[in-house]
């Protein structure tokens, strides 16, 4: 039984970083977002993705411990902002050359923290002089929570799939190695159990059914189906299957959506009248149950 892929991506980066900017970008109401990880070492982050930009001046940029507004935050670890970034006094100016080119004059610099330690940074800034009080920041908490327990429940799922890795073994006999197969796949559905109970707690709907899609190869088992008399006698619609057929690959409901070229709503409809007709609790025994029933691969 092969071991499932671990999520490629973390929240800070490929499209997930994106997602996360644009709803930082339109929570603050600001012009631009951007921003990225922070390295293992603590020492400086690393701008990856911007959403808002005119350029990409500010792309690939490194922000070192202690330079820059960026740098200070790092360094204390609370949120920061200018309300002139050029004239700032109390931060240095070892950026002013990328930031004039996005013609920035306000910047906030929120710091994305887990267990104390900063993981990722994100830069709100506008091209107009404002000043951003208290309300302002504590409009963005919510966002920074949620976006802080996303890491921490990657982190927790990256911890656990490691444990599935495999490692090397000696011969054995049939008996040994039926052993092994029978302690491994128990293994799996604990674990699957819970990253089940890990994708309830996901607000995000793509986390979480990249989480899901983990659960279901998880416990898939080559060649296993449940006996025919236990098979549940339904019929589900063609638009159903499908749709199922897409979760199954791991397609959150708007990436089902636009594979099959029907809008998120009906997707939603579809899936949940398909569950129904399982008996299934949610989507990924649903997905579960239709494959033990032969309705898809």
């Amino acid at each position: 039984m092969s071991t499932p892929a671990i999520a490629p991506e973390a929240p800070y980066d490929g499209s997930r970083i994106a997602q996360t900017l644009a709803s930082f970008r339109a929570a603050s109401g600001l012009d631009l977002a951007f921003g990225g990880p922070v390295r293992g070492d603590g020492t400086a982050i690393d701008i990856t993705a911007t959403c808002g930009a005119k350029g990409v001046s500010l792309r690939g940029l490194r922000v070192v411990n202690g330079e820059g507004l960026g740098g200070k935050t790092l360094q204390t670890r609370q949120p920061g902002s200018v309300d002139h970034y050029y004239t700032a006094r109390g931060i240095t100016h070892l950026y002013d050359t990328a930031v004039a080119q996005e013609q920035i004059q306000t910047v906030a610099a929120l710091p994305i923290l887990v267990d104390r330690s900063p993981r990722m940074l994100i830069y709100l800034a506008s091209r107009s002089r404002l000043g951003l009080g208290g309300v302002w920041f504590d409009g963005l908490r919510p966002l920074i929570r949620t976006l802080e327990r996303e890491i921490l429940i990657d982190d927790e799922v990256r911890n656990r799939l490691s444990r599935l890795a495999p490692t090397p073994a000696p011969a054995s006999s049939s008996v040994e190695a039926a052993a092994a197969a029978k302690r491994d796949l128990a293994e799996r559905r604990e674990m699957a159990a819970e990253l089940t109970d890990l994708a309830g707690q996901v607000m995000d709907p793509e986390v979480r059914s990249r989480l899901e899609a983990m659960v279901l190869r998880l416990t898939a088992v080559p060649g296993e189906r449940r006996p025919a008399q236990l098979v549940p006698a339904v019929r589900l619609a063609a638009r159903e299957i499908d749709v199922l057929r897409q979760v199954a690959l791991g397609n959150s409901n708007r990436e089902a959506a636009e594979a099959l070229g029907i809008v998120e709503s009906t997707v939603k409809s579809y899936l949940k009248s398909a569950t129904r007709k399982l008996n299934a609790n949610n989507r990924v025994h649903a997905v579960r149950m239709a494959r033990e029933a032969g309705l898809i691969d």
